[in-house]
Order: C-alpha cells, then structure tokens, then sequence
C-alpha cells in the first residue's frame, strides 16, 4: 500500500471526489468525459509518479498491454497502405494518431486499479454519486414523457426520449448501467438503515428505473437491466426471495405503460416483430432478400469485410472505410454500410482481427474467472468483498456477446468498460484475492 504521511485525507478526498465525477460526466457528453479521464491520469502521475506502474500486472493486464499494441501495429500498417493508395482524404497517419489516443484507456484502466488497491478512493461515494445521477436521468426522462420536455426545456421527438441526453438517445442505456448501485447502497453501506428502509426503497427505485428505460424507447438496455437484476437475484441466496416480486412489478408496470402509451407499445411491438423476422431469416439462410431486416444485412457487411484484413483487422474505426470497398456488393441493394457492425466483437473481428479477437476475448475470460468463478463457484467465496457483486455483473452484461451494442472504441463504451474492469480488478487485488505468482 502506499502511503501518503498527512496528505492522506486530502488525497482520498480529491481522488474520490473526481471517481465521483464520472458517472455525470456521461451526462455531459464525450468532451467532459474525456477531461475527467486526463484529470484522473495526469492527478495519479503527478502525485504517485512511477508508483502507480509498479501494481501487479497478471495473465488479464499483460494480454491487454498486447491488445493495445496490437491496435497500434494494426494502425501503423494500414496506413501505410493508405498512404502507398494516396488516399489524403483519410489523413496519412490518422488510424494511428487513434490507436496512440486510445492507449488513454489502458493508463485510466492502470490509474483506477492503482487507486483501489491502495485503498486511495472512498468507493461508498461512487455507489452514492451513482445513484443520485440514474435516480435524477430517470425522473427527468418521467418528466419530460409527461410535459413533453425536460426539465431543462429539451423537447421529446419521436418514439424514443433523450431526456438530459438531449437529442442522444441513450438515456435508457445510461440507467442500465449507473442504476444499479442504487439497490446496494443501504445494505452495503447503511446497514442500520437497511432492515428499516431496503424493502420500501428498493421496490420505488425498481419502478423509477423500470419506468425510465421503458418510455426512453431504448430497448437493449430494457432487456439487459431485467437480465442484470436477474443474475444478482439468482446468484445471491440473500436477494433470491426477492425475484419473484421484480418480476411481478415489472409485469404490472410493463402491461399498464404498453396497453395505455402508444408509443411504448409501437416500440415494443415493432421490436418483437423484428425479433421474429431475425430468426425466421437466420433459419433461412436467405440474407440477401430485400426483406431482410437491417441488423443482419450488418452482419453480412461485417463478415466481408472482416474478410479483407482476417488475422489482424483493419484498424481503429476503419470498419467505415473498408466496408464500402469490400468484395460481392450488391449494387442493387439499397443497404449502406454502418460506423461500425454493431456488436463488440464483431467490431473487434474487423478492427483488430482474429488475433486480436482471441487476446481480448482471452482477457475478458480470465477476468470473469478471477470474479464470477471464484466468487460463486469455489470454496474461497467468503474472503470476497461484497461491494464486489455489482461491478461482476456490469462487467458481465457489458461483455455479454448477444447484443446489440454501439462501437467498443467510442468514448463512452470504452470509458465505461475500463472503468469498470478497473474497479473491479481494483477491489480483489486490494484484498490479495489473485495468487501472487500471476
């Protein structure tokens, strides 16, 4: 552990007021986030210097390290390509002034395992922060379903809301994501107030979500909010009693909103009807049919163009360039190529390739191995901290291969994922619940 003589508390204080910060900075937009991922990386070089790279690295870090430079490499040499083409408009060099910017992940990653483990960050007031911020997301997006607009006077269009996103529809992926560690923060932190309070709160909090996800029209996140709250329900003996009031809550909630909202009940019933079509498509193996629904003409855009650059991808955020160029277009079709192919790894197939595929796929294994494995499945469970339990199960969802999903490598995404698995490594490095010899 480091250890800071009489600064300690004011250390612990700004860092934890800047880990804080984060879940708002999503509220923000990519800008804010970005200046509190700098403020994180330069505060932690500034104070602990060489400190901080000097954390135990195991098999999951050091795959993560070659996935990085994978990434550079994979730019580097595409855009040599570009530059043998004479393609200018691409910029000569900017695959890898991309790869280079997105090393900031890996050293936000390293800053916030560096902080846990050293028990710099009060992680109560992450949970706090966290809460507070998905409580007020939902309540604006109620407000802004009922009056038209938000509190902030940005006017709801269409069948999906933005609420404080404004015109971003991704209000309802934000509540999946942030919401949560509301559930958490009186049993893990207030307990005296937990036996009093959890069984009032905790259902109103459900239903404030629930109804937030709901008329943001975002329905990914919908399906993945139930399924997170269902694997806590299931994996933990002490909140299984609790599953089968959710899921009656969520029934009735459910039913009232589609039966009396129209646009709740277009949306959901547009999406089953494409749910349907997906699969009879698929049982087909007819991906060429003008009927074919837009998610699996994507997917077929993914495959061909995976194809042109299969071992080592075609290079950060390339998918856009090579999916124009790539071989058996239909000339006649009217579909036009995506940013990206809209799922994690798929994007990781095209951008870095069957090598970079098997690294980050490798890394993310051995991390839910260290947690989810251990934690639930080997007779050392006891040791683990229970504050551990929501950041498993965001890792797992997050990294949740049937999905569909914006581009790994935006802002956003990226910053949510290395947060996450920082906090997460973070906390069973702290307690020395990896074996040293990794």
């Amino acid at each position: 552990m480091i250890f800071l003589s009489d600064r300690t508390e004011k250390v612990k204080n700004f860092f934890t007021i800047i880990l804080c910060l984060l879940p708002l900075s999503f509220i923000a937009g990519n800008m804010i986030i970005n200046i509190n991922i700098l403020l994180v990386i330069l505060s932690c070089i500034i104070v602990f210097k060489k400190s901080i790279f000097k954390i135990n690295f195991f098999w999951f870090d050091k795959l993560l390290l070659i996935y990085f430079f994978l990434i550079l490499y994979t730019g580097v040499y595409h855009d040599y390509i570009f530059y043998q083409q004479k393609l200018a408009w691409k910029g000569y060099f900017s695959t890898v002034v991309k790869s280079l910017f997105f090393f900031k992940y890996l050293l936000f990653y390293i800053c916030i395992r560096f902080l846990i483990e050293n028990r710099i960050i009060r992680i109560k007031y992450f949970f706090i922060a966290a809460a507070f911020a998905s409580i007020f997301v939902s309540i604006d997006l109620i407000y802004q379903f009922f009056k038209g607009q938000d509190i902030f006077g940005f006017e709801a269009a269409g069948r999906k809301i933005g609420g404080p996103f404004r015109d971003e529809l991704i209000a309802g992926g934000y509540i999946q994501r942030f919401a949560i560690f509301s559930f958490f923060v009186l049993p893990f932190f207030y307990p005296e107030y937990s036996k009093k309070f959890s069984k009032f709160i905790i259902p109103i909090l459900f239903i404030i979500f629930t109804s937030g996800i709901l008329i943001s029209g975002n329905r990914m996140p919908m399906i993945l909010f139930l399924f997170l709250i269902f694997l806590i329900l299931i994996f933990n003996k002490q909140t299984t009693k609790f599953l089968l009031p959710f899921v009656l809550i969520f029934s009735v909630l459910f039913g009232v909103i589609f039966k009396f909202n129209s646009e709740v009940n277009t949306n959901f019933t547009k999406f089953y009807f494409q749910i349907v079509s997906m699969v009879d498509t698929t049982v087909k193996g007819d991906f060429k049919s003008s009927n074919t629904p837009q998610y699996l003409k994507e997917f077929e855009s993914f495959y061909d163009t995976w194809l042109m650059n299969k071992y080592i991808g075609g290079g950060l955020k390339n998918f856009r360039y090579y999916c124009h160029t790539r071989p058996n277009i239909d000339k006649n079709s009217k579909f036009v190529c995506n940013m990206h192919p809209h799922n994690y790894y798929l994007e990781i197939l095209t951008e870095t390739g069957l090598i970079g595929f098997i690294i980050i796929v490798s890394a993310f294994f051995l991390i839910l191995y260290e947690t989810l494995f251990k934690k639930y499945f080997s007779k050392n469970s006891s040791n683990f901290d229970v504050v551990i339990i929501p950041f498993i199960f965001l890792f797992f969802v997050e990294i949740f291969p049937i999905k569909s999903t914006g581009s790994f490598f935006t802002t956003g995404n990226a910053t949510y994922l290395f947060l996450i698995m920082g906090l997460l490594i973070g906390l069973i490095t702290k307690d020395n619940l990896i074996e040293k010899h990794r």
